[in-house]
């Protein structure tokens, strides 16, 4: 999801149904970092710290969090994502990340080519079915 999305007591709510996420953080968040993973360098990953969020986003999630700073060497930028998946690579998070843009444009396309405003359903079934 994008980070113009982040709610963390929805986050925190996926996090009690074992449904792990992966998201941008945004500029202003803070953050102390209590403990790091280890990662392999020369991937773009330039940190993997953990720990909790601080002030009143803890309330909202009280649980620690990973952070990962990844460095795209195509757009020349520095990323940081947050997710609560501590057993995934770094770069698989980074890549998880990258490769929902493709989800998203392969629905965008459905909707242009398909003529298809909404789904019905979010089964496997009914979206098939649809189509």
């Amino acid at each position: 999801m994008d980070k113009g999305y982040i709610d963390f007591k929805w986050l925190y709510s996926l996090t009690q149904q074992s449904v792990f996420f992966v998201t941008r953080a945004k500029d202003n968040m803070v953050y102390e970092v209590t403990g790091q993973q280890d990662f392999t360098e020369g991937t773009g990953v330039v940190s993997d710290d953990n720990g909790p969020t601080r002030e009143k986003t803890y309330t909202d999630y009280p649980e620690h969090l990973r952070m990962v700073r990844y460095y795209d060497l195509k757009t020349e930028k520095l990323y940081t994502f947050i997710t609560n998946n501590f057993k995934l690579t770094a770069k698989t998070i980074a890549n998880i990340y990258k490769d929902r843009w493709q989800v998203k444009l392969f629905f965008k396309w459905i909707k242009q080519n398909l003529k298809i405003k909404n789904f019905l359903g979010t089964s496997k079934n009914a979206v098939m079915t649809q189509i």
